[in-house]
């Protein structure tokens, strides 16, 4: 039962039902219509031919007194024409001398008597239509009825005085096998149209699913942990098409962050093993009496350092974790973004005075107020500046400077080192990614620092970018400006 829930079955039964509604609907207000127009005609057709034949019998028979019945022969013969010609039965009453004429031959020998329903309606000068079998037809037949007015000159009156009445009959065959007919032409059609609705829905339906049912399947391959599933959009344009084009962009990303994932377990398994196999090998070798004791104290010292190195590997992995579960945004606010980058040269005074660096700090005196969290943006201009003091050569000059342009505060790192191959600079920002070690005296990198940058910039919807020509490193990462724009200085070099 469950497959007759689905989209294909969903899509056919509301195409059906609306088919069929509509249907219902044009073909009940066809019969209404065409019914009410057809029954005014036929009755308006055996009015006229009732008043005729009424105008023959008055001009025929002109005088009420004159005595019916030497007349009878040639109103028959009038009658059975009219009745040949108009495939219309007619049945003529004269009150005078209480005679009926019918043009119907299956009447003859049969008493006829009007009903009183239809005489009385008749002789007070009315016109009769509906249909009724008379009490004399097995079946209901069409029928009109209008009076006859005498035109007698002897006694003054001419059409005021009703002397009979005339009834038009006609079948109801025709008309019924017109409606046989039609209901015929109605089922066929129908059909023919359910069926080419059943036809569209289904390709329809089908198009719908196959999309559907491939992410369907896709899914199902993401929570096995293939990665690889993809759904085809066969050039599709319309609101599925994007679904499926946003589907495969949601597979690529989660492949890319399954293979990030992958590679960050395999570097930090790595990044752990190495001082912790370090650690437990010099500490058995001590403990076993491998290490001399005049040893001891230098591979103590490897001890403490491999000790500190894993402290700051697990220090900094908790602040990946903790700055990826932040909101910057929901927290950003207006901070004057020069302070934090004099507290940043301030806290890095040690390390470039111990690296023999020159600072040129081009930093702003008036505030440049930017949106964003302050402590999070400090430390974004302090990895940074440190990793350039790692990488910058013994004896050259820092730059850390500012520059405003369209609403926009860059913020410009730059040192003086090993240019970085063009295609490692993509690489620059992924986690425990580390360019040669032979470029820097400091050993003790996790290879963190960069990727905890882009993350928090990534945060605050910043871009980084980064270049390096002839032993130049440059990075520039932009922060929206607060409210009023501020005077641009210019940025040197």
């Amino acid at each position: 039962m469950k497959r007759f829930h689905g989209i294909y079955w969903q899509q056919f039964g509301l195409t059906a039902g609306m088919v069929l509604l509509t249907l219902l609907l044009l073909g009940t207000s066809f019969f209404t219509l065409t019914y009410t127009y057809i029954m005014r005609e036929k009755q308006n057709e055996l009015v006229q031919k009732a008043e005729l034949m009424a105008q023959l019998h008055s001009t025929y028979v002109p005088s009420y007194d004159t005595v019916f019945g030497s007349q009878n022969q040639g109103m028959q013969i009038i009658g059975q024409v009219a009745a040949s010609l108009s495939d219309i039965d007619f049945l003529i009453w004269d009150t005078s001398t209480n005679t009926i004429l019918a043009t119907d031959s299956t009447l003859e020998g049969l008493e006829i008597t009007i009903p009183a329903s239809i005489s009385s309606a008749v002789l007070s000068g009315k016109t009769y239509t509906g249909m009724t079998d008379l009490g004399i037809y097995q079946t209901k037949r069409f029928v009109a009825g209008v009076p006859v007015y005498a035109t007698s000159l002897l006694d003054g009156l001419s059409g005021q005085q009703i002397r009979g009445m005339v009834l038009a009959i006609s079948q109801t065959q025709n008309f019924t096998e017109m409606w046989r007919a039609f209901l015929g032409i109605f089922a066929i059609t129908s059909i023919t149209v359910i069926l080419i609705a059943f036809v569209a829905s289904s390709f329809t339906a089908m198009q719908q699913a196959k999309p559907i049912r491939e992410m369907v399947t896709a899914t199902r391959r993401f929570a096995e942990g293939n990665f690889d599933a993809r759904v085809q959009t066969g050039g599709r344009d319309d609101e599925l098409g994007e679904l499926a084009e946003a589907f495969n962009a949601m597979a690529d990303s989660l492949q890319q962050t399954e293979r990030q994932r992958r590679e960050f377990v395999a570097n930090i398994s790595h990044e752990l093993k190495t001082p912790m196999t370090t650690i437990t090998g010099y500490a058995e070798g001590i403990l076993d009496g491998t290490i001399p004791r005049e040893s001891e104290e230098h591979y103590l010292h490897i001890i403490a350092d491999e000790s500190r190195r894993l402290s700051r590997l697990v220090r900094r992995m908790l602040e990946v974790s903790r700055i990826q579960s932040l909101d910057a945004m929901r927290g950003k606010s207006a901070f004057d973004i020069c302070e934090s980058m004099r507290r940043v040269l301030i806290s890095m005074e040690r390390k470039i005075t111990d690296r023999n660096l020159d600072v040129d700090a081009d930093i702003p005196e008036e505030p440049v107020m930017v949106l964003g969290d302050n402590d999070l943006i400090t430390q974004v201009i302090y990895n940074l500046l440190e990793n350039a003091a790692k990488f910058a050569y013994s004896g050259s000059t820092l730059y850390l400077g500012l520059a405003v342009r369209s609403q926009k505060a860059v913020v410009t790192v730059r040192n003086s080192g090993d240019t970085i191959p063009p295609d490692e600079i993509p690489k620059l920002f992924e986690r425990f990614h580390k360019t040669d070690k032979s470029r820097s005296e400091d050993k003790d990198g996790v290879g963190l620092g960069l990727y905890i940058v882009k993350t928090i910039l990534e945060q605050h919807r910043e871009k980084i970018r980064v270049t390096s020509e002839n032993g130049v490193t440059s990075f520039h990462f932009t922060m929206t400006l607060a409210g009023e724009p501020q005077a641009a200085p210019h940025e040197r070099g």
